[in-house]
């Protein structure tokens, strides 16, 4: 059984549990505040859910989803990473995370900033422009016809084809946007950003990304 490392337990982060729980994988999740405030999170997902630090997340995952606000990424381990495939679901909100001159200047990505971080893993971008809430709701059969697309995004074709299909154990097409550099197309105030898109659509709304 795949043993999936979650560095996060915010809404995302807990959906994600919830639904790779229900999915057959075993999770390690973590938080900044310590395992012992993850006790009735891990008691509802059941046996197969653990808290853990995030170092021991990051060491447990086979591969890890980074989940923590941007302003938190230092924080995040890197050498148990090295090798792996990290998902990044994070978005840039300069009212949570400061002012980061990078972002606002338009010269790198949240997910480029990541992988910058850990230099020996594998960043894709996923589940980052989707409510919490509609993860586990709005997914639906492959081949069924208007089914909701998710995008991402990542420097390595390995990691597309890996997150493509965790997308589709979710319920969801994938569209690709092509290397992180291009990772804001589906980021805050773009309009592909947390609306409910079929493949079309949300190649049209990535399209019309303008930075």
């Amino acid at each position: 059984m795949t043993t999936v490392g979650i560095i996060g337990a915010g809404n995302i982060g807990s959906t994600l549990a919830r639904g790779l729980v229900d999915r057959g994988y075993d999770v390690v999740i973590s938080n900044s505040r310590g395992p012992e405030t993850l006790t009735d999170l891990v008691a509802d997902l059941g046996p197969h859910a653990t808290a853990a630090t995030a170092q021991d997340a990051a060491e447990q995952g086979e591969w890890v989803i980074v989940t923590v606000p941007l302003k938190a990424l230092a924080e995040v381990p890197v050498a148990p990473l090295a090798g792996k495939t990290v998902v990044d679901t994070n978005n840039y909100y300069w009212e949570r995370d400061g002012r980061i001159a990078a972002l606002e200047e338009k010269r790198t990505t949240t997910s480029q900033m990541l992988q910058e971080h850990l230099p020996e893993s594998t960043v894709v971008k996923g589940f980052n422009h989707i409510m919490s809430g509609q993860i586990l709701t709005d997914g639906s059969p492959a081949g069924t016809a208007d089914r909701r697309a998710l995008a991402t995004a990542s420097d390595s074709p390995e990691a597309i084809a890996f997150i493509t299909s965790l997308y589709d154990e979710f319920g969801f097409d994938t569209v690709s946007i092509g290397a992180l550099a291009d990772s804001w197309r589906v980021e805050r105030d773009q309009p592909a950003y947390v609306v409910r898109q079929n493949a079309a659509e949300l190649e049209a709304n990535l399209a019309r990304a303008a930075r």
